[in-house]
């Protein structure tokens, strides 16, 4: 895939970017482990300096870098810079938690002392997606920049300019070369560079297949990985759930960004009791939505990241209607230029239809009617993905019970799958491994050393 910028709104191409050499990946991860040498021995406080200073840049050209993700993504303005105040925030949890979350943790012994203590590894390759161009790399730089390791980032190709914006707000915040690099290369010259020893830790946000491509490179060189793959997220609405709450959520959940989120809620699994009233308040949500440019604030449906993306949703819609799913909303390409797809509802999916088993990744949300609670439960947990989901109950004890049982990495009572710094984000299954965020995601890449004294 070409690395450039392709506004999805109309197809067109806006710039385009060449390939690192060969050469030139050699000089920046020199550089990369010459800087790691004196990083590793900074202290955390001042770490934090440039983390802090990042968010404050980054909270100062909100309105600049939204734009650049609309332009190349395609997200609705005000989402775009939501995800700028998200991804600000992280830097900031950070900067501001980190120093206790790598402080030494005593271990209880019968003789003598111990304790673990956190010590840093050196160079991170992160491989980062386009959904959220800011937010997912701010995800992995920030632990572990704080952790006294650095990053290397090889970005999405289509969201090239906003690649290259963070690497520039990191040297505007005092960042030394080296610190945070971005690297213009093809997915598969991962696999080479895996196999350079100061590369020490992998990280990779997307799809499956790329997971597991880097998860063999990774494996294959002996060097840790952390995978955030593919979800199918299940959205489970009992009968006794705040049934307005509930709509209002599924509408986000599934809808925000497109569709184009690992956590949106896919699969809307309501109890038959209240499955006729929820479709209903549903589709007339979705109803009417005003299509547009992205760029103004009054429009709510956007497109899709690429042409390729809307064609791929497409074919998959095509294919679970001609295998016996119904229409309830939309299920088409929208008539005008651009990478644009309606608002979908689909019903009556069975296995072995593609929405059953493969993820949606765009706006078209399948819809289960279930009998009851343990039929709900059945179905959540027939997929092969396991990254996040939501139940919708008012009584608290019961929703916590059927969140045990679902085998997912996150289930969110009451409200639809969120990222929060403080939060742990992660799945199982193959929805990959490993956390981000909250004190987890600092404790990914890092020695966690023993240190044993004896009192005999």
């Amino acid at each position: 895939m070409a690395i450039q910028t392709i506004n999805p709104y109309n197809n067109k191409e806006v710039k385009s970017f060449e390939e690192f050499s060969a050469e030139t990946v050699e000089q920046k991860i020199a550089q990369a482990d010459q800087t790691y040498q004196v990083w590793k021995s900074v202290p955390v406080k001042e770490r934090s300096k440039l983390l802090m200073n990042v968010a404050s840049i980054l909270r100062k050209r909100k309105e600049e870098l939204a734009k650049l993700i609309t332009l190349e993504m395609g997200k609705l303005i005000a989402q775009s810079e939501a995800e700028i105040d998200m991804c600000a925030s992280v830097y900031e949890y950070y900067a501001q938690n980190a120093a206790t979350f790598l402080e030494d943790k005593p271990i209880e012994v019968k003789d003598g002392k111990a304790f673990v203590r956190y010590t840093p590894i050196g160079i991170i390759l992160a491989v980062e997606p386009w959904n959220y161009p800011f937010n997912q790399v701010a995800r992995v730089a920030a632990p572990n920049i704080m952790a006294g390791n650095v990053i290397m980032v090889k970005h999405a190709s289509n969201v090239p300019q906003c690649a290259q914006a963070i690497e520039e707000i990191f040297r505007q915040a005092g960042a030394k070369e080296g610190i945070y690099t971005n690297l213009f290369l093809s997915n598969p010259k991962i696999a080479k560079i895996a196999e350079d020893p100061r590369i020490v830790g992998m990280s990779l946000t997307g799809s499956e297949k790329a997971g597991s491509s880097l998860a063999e490179a990774a494996g294959k060189n002996l060097k840790k990985s952390v995978l955030e793959l593919g979800g199918s997220d299940p959205f489970i609405v009992l009968e006794d759930a705040d049934l307005d709450k509930a709509v209002q959520n599924a509408v986000k959940g599934r809808f925000g960004n497109m569709g184009q989120a690992c956590t949106s809620s896919k699969r809307i699994i309501v109890v038959e009791e209240i499955a006729d009233k929820f479709l209903e308040k549903f589709k007339e949500k979705l109803t009417g939505l005003k299509i547009g440019d992205p760029m103004e604030r009054d429009t709510q449906v956007g497109p899709l990241s690429s042409e390729e993306a809307a064609k791929k949703i497409e074919e998959q819609v095509n294919e679970t209607i001609k295998a016996g799913a119904k229409v309830v909303l939309g299920g088409k390409r929208i008539a005008r230029e651009g990478a644009f797809f309606e608002p979908t509802i689909l019903t009556d999916i069975k296995p072995g239809m593609v929405a059953y088993h493969e993820e949606i990744f765009g706006p078209v949300a399948s819809f289960y009617k279930v009998k009851d609670e343990k039929e709900a439960i059945a179905l959540a947990n027939d997929s092969t993905f396991g990254l996040g989901g939501s139940v919708f109950s008012q009584n608290i004890d019961r929703a916590i019970e059927v969140a045990s049982q679902i085998e997912t990495g996150m289930i969110f009572i009451n409200e639809h799958a969120a990222s929060r710094p403080d939060l742990p984000f992660g799945g199982t299954k193959r929805s990959g491994y490993g956390r981000e965020l909250s004190e987890l995601g600092i404790e990914e890449f890092v020695n966690k050393k023993l240190i044993r004294i004896s009192d005999r």
